[in-house]
């Protein structure tokens, strides 16, 4: 995904000299495209990502769109405050990106895994969320913020993910996009993690077992007609995200459902179970430690179908 990002945005900023991207002193590789054809449009920041942040909104009050890009949490945990006051209170055009959501640094530790971040940046007012599950996704996605006022998030995986579209042609922010229509039970993914749900329905469906799926790219604004069209026409609803299980896409879903009226659906979450990781390992094995694969999302259809 961060290739298809970079790209992508290289392909608006060569349009918009005043877009800007901000680096917290990482992707040299990644970003040398960026480097080499618009080096007055890339600062690197060093390893000071509240002081990334800071410059990006002061950038953006001067007119400019800015992306800021680190790894796992480092670009929301690290500096939420100055996301917070500098980029959020005052609407800047600053686009937070991540790479590497979820499980993807698994193998360094607690420390760079962001499986807080979906909760945390959903809830700062007027930030819109971005979790795209492919890369058509991811391309889609770093278009549609450069044209969403204010703040916005990105999440992205790292790279490697299973490619879900061909391509989409009608791709909008706080849109759901259906995978399959089936019955009895919906899927909701969000992130890189469709790859699990991928692979979860290819083996129900040799059961004869199919529900229906959806990818939401977008986490905020949440795509509620889509979650109470499905909640009145099936038996349970299951949300799948590479986060904890408080405050992210099952928490949005849920809150959702909470307020609609005529609702049938049951909710089942797949999620981390409000834990830190203790051990290390690949994204793969950590998503099976934790209970978050395509095992685990067999497991929920077929209790519910």
């Amino acid at each position: 995904m961060r290739d298809t990002f970079v790209k992508t945005l290289l392909d608006i900023a060569k349009k918009d000299k005043n877009v800007y991207i901000v680096t917290g002193d990482l992707g040299f590789g990644v970003l040398k495209p960026f480097w080499d054809e618009l080096p007055e449009q890339i600062i690197n920041a060093g390893i000071a990502e509240q002081n990334m942040t800071s410059i990006a909104a002061g950038l953006a009050m001067q007119g400019k769109v800015v992306y800021t890009y680190s790894i796992g949490n480092f670009p929301t945990l690290r500096c939420i405050e100055q996301i917070r006051n500098d980029c959020a209170y005052h609407s800047a055009n600053v686009k937070v990106v991540c790479v590497g959501g979820g499980f993807v640094y698994g193998s360094l530790g607690m420390s760079h895994h962001a499986t807080e971040d979906l909760a945390i940046m959903r809830a700062l007012p007027d930030v819109t969320v971005v979790a795209p599950g492919d890369l058509v996704e991811a391309a889609e996605a770093t278009k549609a913020i450069y044209t969403t006022p204010g703040t916005c998030y990105l999440r992205l995986g790292r790279g490697g993910e299973k490619q879900i579209h061909n391509k989409i042609d009608d791709f909008k922010i706080g849109k759901a996009i259906k995978i399959k229509t089936g019955k009895n039970v919906a899927v909701f993914s969000t992130g890189a993690i469709f790859d699990e749900v991928d692979e979860a329905c290819h083996e129900l469906e040799k059961e004869g077992i199919t529900p229906t799926v959806y990818t939401f790219p977008t986490v905020k604004p949440i795509d509620k007609d889509t979650i109470i069209e499905c909640a009145k026409e099936h038996k349970a609803i299951i949300t799948v995200e590479e986060h904890n299980l408080s405050g992210g896409f099952g928490s949005a879903v849920a809150e959702v459902l909470a307020e609609a009226d005529d609702v049938k659906a049951k909710l089942v979450r797949v999620a981390l179970d409000d834990r830190y990781s203790c051990i290390v390992g690949s994204q793969k094995y950590l998503r099976k430690q934790y209970g978050i694969d395509a095992q685990a999302v067999i497991a929920k259809v077929k209790e519910n179908y």
